[in-house]
C-alpha cells in the first residue's frame, strides 16, 4: 500500500500575502513528505475558484516540488483535460519535460473541470467535458508512445514528434478523478487508475472499490486509452494527526467543515465558507447541513448519494497516530492500493500540517511497512 498526501492550496483568507504564504507552506509540506517516507504528492488544477483551491498551475508548483526533493513521486491529481482548459499536446510536452527533470517520477491524472466557474473562465462546454477529456487522454498516450504523432478526431494534430520524450516507457501512468459509480467505471473501461474521494467514509469506499473492481472484471480492451493499463486503486483521507487527540478532532473537523463549505459553495451555488471558532461543534454543524441537503433532495425526489452528503462525515483520522492507523486498517482490509491524505484544508495551520506529517511518517506508515514485510 502507497501513502501520498494532496495539494489544494485552500485558505480561509485568500488575501495576496495569504495566498503567498500558503503556497510556500505547500511546497514546505510536499518536500518534509519526501523526508518522512511518503511515496507521492498530488497536486489539483483549479480555475478561479477562491478559497476552495488556488493550485491553478500545478505543473508549476510540481516542478518546484520535483527540484527540491529526489525521490518521492510527483502527480498532477488532476489535469482539466477538456480542449478549452489547454492543448493536449501541450499536456504531453510538459509532463514529458517535468518526467526528465524529475527522473521519470510523474503521474498524470484527468479531470473535466467541470464547476461552472471554471467552465465560464475558458468557454468550456459541459456536454464537452466527458469526451474531450475521453479524448485528451487518447492523443496524450499515443503522443508519447509514437516517434512520429498525429491525430484526426476533433482535433487535428501532426504529423510530427512531441519532444521530449517521456523517461518512462512508454509513458508516466495514468488516472482519472472519480466521485460517482459511473466515472469509477469509466476509468475502468478506458484502463486508468481511481483517483477517489473518501469524505463518505470506509463504507463508501468499499462500495467504490467493488465497483472498480465488477467493472475491470466484466470490460473489454476496445476503450483502453493506451497499451499500458493502470488499475491503481487511490482513496482519498482527511486526517490531522497529533499527540491531544481532542485538538486533533476539533482542528480537523473544523477544517472538513470550511472543505465542505467550499465544495458547496463552487459546485451546489451553495453560500462562502465561513471561518469558526475552533471550539465549536463542527460536527453538529455538518451534520445539519447534511440533512438540510438530504431534505432539499428528497422533495424533489432525487435519491441522496454518498458523494451528495459524504463532504459532512467526519469518521476519518483525526486523533491520535493509533486513530489514524485504526482507519488506514480498515482501508487496507477494503483493499485500497494507495491512502491520499488530505492534510491542507483552508483552516488548519501550518505547524499543525507539519505535525500531521510528521506523526504519519514516523509512527503511521511505520506500521504498515512492518506489516507488509512481515506478510512478505
Amino acid at each position: 500500500m502507497k501513502f501520498s498526501m494532496i495539494f489544494e492550496a485552500q485558505m480561509a483568507d485568500p488575501s495576496p500575502a495569504s495566498e503567498r504564504q500558503v503556497i510556500r507552506d505547500c511546497v514546505e509540506q510536499a518536500v518534509f513528505a519526501e523526508e518522512m517516507g511518503f511515496d507521492r504528492i498530488w497536486a489539483v488544477e483549479h480555475h478561479s475558484l477562491t478559497q476552495y483551491a488556488h493550485m491553478s498551475a500545478s505543473e508549476v508548483f510540481l516542478s518546484w516540488v520535483a527540484a527540491k526533493t529526489s525521490r518521492i513521486r510527483i502527480g498532477h491529481g488532476v489535469v482539466t483535460m477538456p480542449f478549452g482548459y489547454q492543448h493536449p499536446v501541450r499536456v504531453a510536452e510538459r509532463s514529458a519535460m517535468l518526467d526528465v527533470l524529475s527522473g521519470g517520477r510523474v503521474d498524470i491524472g484527468s479531470g473535466r473541470g467541470a464547476t461552472k466557474q471554471e467552465m465560464s473562465m475558458f468557454g468550456v462546454r459541459p456536454e464537452d467535458t466527458y469526451p474531450q477529456m475521453e479524448e485528451a487522454l487518447r492523443i496524450i498516450s499515443s503522443a508519447w508512445r509514437d516517434e512520429t504523432f498525429e491525430w484526426h478526431g476533433s482535433l487535428d494534430i501532426g504529423p510530427g514528434a512531441v519532444l521530449p520524450r517521456p523517461v518512462q516507457a512508454p509513458h508516466p501512468p495514468l488516472f482519472m478523478a472519480c466521485s460517482k459509480h459511473d466515472t469509477l467505471k469509466l476509468a475502468a473501461e478506458l484502463g486508468v487508475g481511481a483517483l477517489v474521494l473518501g469524505f463518505a467514509g470506509a463504507d463508501d469506499i468499499r462500495e467504490m472499490r467493488k465497483v472498480y473492481d465488477e467493472a475491470i472484471s466484466v470490460r473489454g480492451t476496445e476503450r483502453f486509452v493506451s497499451t499500458e493499463v493502470n488499475d491503481h486503486f487511490s482513496a482519498l483521507c482527511p486526517t490531522i494527526v497529533l499527540d491531544d487527540a481532542d485538538a486533533a478532532y476539533r482542528i480537523g473537523t473544523r477544517g472538513q467543515r470550511f472543505f465542505a463549505e467550499s465544495i458547496a459553495h463552487w459546485y451546489g451555488n451553495g453560500p462562502k465558507p465561513t471561518v469558526y471558532a475552533e471550539d465549536e461543534d463542527h460536527v453538529a454543524a455538518m451534520g445539519r447541513r447534511r440533512d438540510e441537503l438530504v431534505a432539499k433532495l428528497h422533495e424533489a425526489d432525487i435519491p441522496a448519494r454518498p458523494a451528495d452528503t459524504g463532504t459532512y462525515n467526519a469518521e476519518h483520522a483525526y486523533g491520535t497516530a493509533g486513530t489514524a492507523i485504526d482507519y488506514v486498517e480498515q482501508l487496507r482490509r477494503i483493499g485500497v492500493d494507495e491512502v491520499m491524505c488530505l492534510i491542507q484544508m483552508g483552516t488548519v495551520p501550518q505547524d499543525v500540517c507539519m505535525e500531521t506529517i510528521r506523526q504519519w511518517g514516523e509512527r503511521v506508515i511505520p506500521h504498515f511497512r512492518a506489516l507488509e514485510g512481515t506478510a512478505g
